[in-house]
């Protein structure tokens, strides 16, 4: 079942963000008076279609990893005289990259609206609290101390631990300063510090931000507690349940999570003398964690339990409520943000300051859609955005066989005031198609080798 849930749910928003790219490309095209012959939604066979007044035939199709919109051209065939003013190569240039734009645009409208839902729900996060910084860190060097909060990085305000992961992840192999704000609790005085970075973690494929700097934030004791439990796992096999509290291993006591954690990780497939507390009752049971892999590729032992996380303390929680207007502009600038970082990602994966590791494919992304949709409504939606804006500004490079690429021909076709030689767009469709699939392949490896 939850293999049969992760599937529903990938291709489903897989649907989404393909339905409204193709949607922008239809609705810019009907505009401009271009005959739509096809909207499809999936590739190859169609599963069931139907067609509107104007002869649009709109299809679902069996392979449900894309879509495209197919549009009367005589480059594809043959167009009744009658009817070559509502060929797509007939239009205009202006007109033709109205159409191909719309693509990309309405996955960038589709997050804007999306964060704006966000937004005007409210927004809440911790406050990025340092508890420990680690000698000789970057933090260190920087000067920055236990019990003083981070309020902006670069001179970006980082209100909140989300607020700051973006600012830091923006700065992932760079060389040069980084400049800190900071202030104590009860202080409105704000320090200024700098302190250097050295292709800071270009190497890391899962990169620790906050470890990276060398510091901590601040987060309550976690008990052992157990929040989740995963089906058919070693703990469910000995009913284990949500709630229970984990009391001692082997005799020895389990004061915190990770004291617990630790203790696993350390025994794979070697049995544990397992005490738990359930409501006033203690149980006792023997537990043998099966044997699994870590990021490192290190042999460790996993029961299939997650933690329930603590509350935080009230002081270190931040709401904010905003209006539709504020919520609105609020939105438009976290999608223009993220449209930056993803084309300085491209830029220092293309230069080597990024580990190409860091380029996810499918299984990926059917991982992290799963935990964002149990994890919430906000946090899905979230997500949803941040694909939205992956594939928007994706398709808006210039690599033929991507709508960039037709942009550009399109673009030179507006100065050069002719079209580019079909010969030279065929070059450059075929180098194109060469290097998305590069990419693809690329980014399937990197998912197995996560697995």
């Amino acid at each position: 079942m939850e293999l049969l849930y992760t599937i529903a749910l990938t291709l489903g928003t897989l649907a989404v963000l393909v339905a409204v790219h193709e949607f922008g490309h239809f609705w810019v095209a009907r505009r401009c008076g271009v005959q739509v012959l096809r909207f499809s939604i999936g590739f190859g066979k169609s599963l069931f279609s139907w067609r509107d007044s104007q002869g649009t035939e709109y299809s679902v199709a069996a392979i449900p990893l894309g879509g495209y919109v197919k549009m009367l051209d005589e480059r594809e065939g043959e167009v009744p005289a009658a009817e070559l003013h509502r060929a797509f190569n007939r239009k205009p240039v202006l007109q033709r990259i109205a159409v191909v734009s719309a693509g990309p645009l309405a996955n960038l409208l589709l997050a804007v609206v999306a964060y704006w839902f966000l937004y005007m729900a409210g927004e809440s996060g911790y406050v990025p609290l340092i508890e420990k910084v680690e000698p000789d860190s970057v933090a260190a060097v920087a000067g920055l101390e236990a019990g003083q909060e981070i309020v902006s990085v670069d001179g970006g305000a980082t209100p909140t631990w989300q607020a700051l992961s973006f600012r830091l992840l923006d700065r992932i192999g760079d060389t040069g300063t980084i400049t800190f704000g900071v202030k104590y609790p009860d202080s409105d005085v704000v320090y200024e510090s700098e302190g250097t970075i050295d292709r800071w973690l270009s190497e890391e494929e899962q990169p620790d931000l906050f470890g990276g700097l060398g510091i901590s934030l601040f987060t309550p004791p976690v008990p052992p507690v157990v929040g989740e439990v995963v089906e058919d796992g070693p703990a469910a096999a000995i009913g284990i349940l949500p709630g229970d509290v984990i009391l001692r291993a082997d005799g020895v006591t389990m004061d915190l999570w990770m004291d617990w954690v630790e203790y696993v990780q350390a025994r794979p497939e070697q049995p544990i003398a397992l005490e738990y507390q359930r409501g006033d009752v203690v149980l006792q049971a023997v537990l043998v964690p099966e044997l699994a892999t870590d990021a490192q590729g290190e042999s460790i032992g996993r029961v299939g339990i997650a933690v329930a996380i603590p509350d935080m303390p009230p002081e270190l929680q931040r709401q904010y409520a905003r209006g539709p207007l504020e919520s609105a502009t609020a939105a438009v600038v976290r999608t223009w943000d993220l449209s930056v970082f993803t084309l300085k990602s491209i830029k220092k994966m293309i230069m080597g300051l990024i580990s190409p590791k860091n380029l996810s494919g499918p299984i990926t992304i059917a991982k992290v859609a799963t935990a964002s949709a149990k994890s919430g409504l906000e946090s899905y939606i979230s997500f949803l955005a941040l694909l939205s804006v992956s594939l928007g500004v994706l398709n808006l490079l210039p690599i033929p066989v991507l709508d960039g690429g037709h942009l550009l021909f399109y673009t030179i076709e507006l100065l050069a005031g002719r079209p580019v030689p079909e010969k030279i767009q065929a070059v450059g469709y075929q180098l194109g198609l060469f290097m998305v699939l590069g990419m693809m392949v690329l980014a399937l490896y990197n998912d197995f080798t996560r697995l």
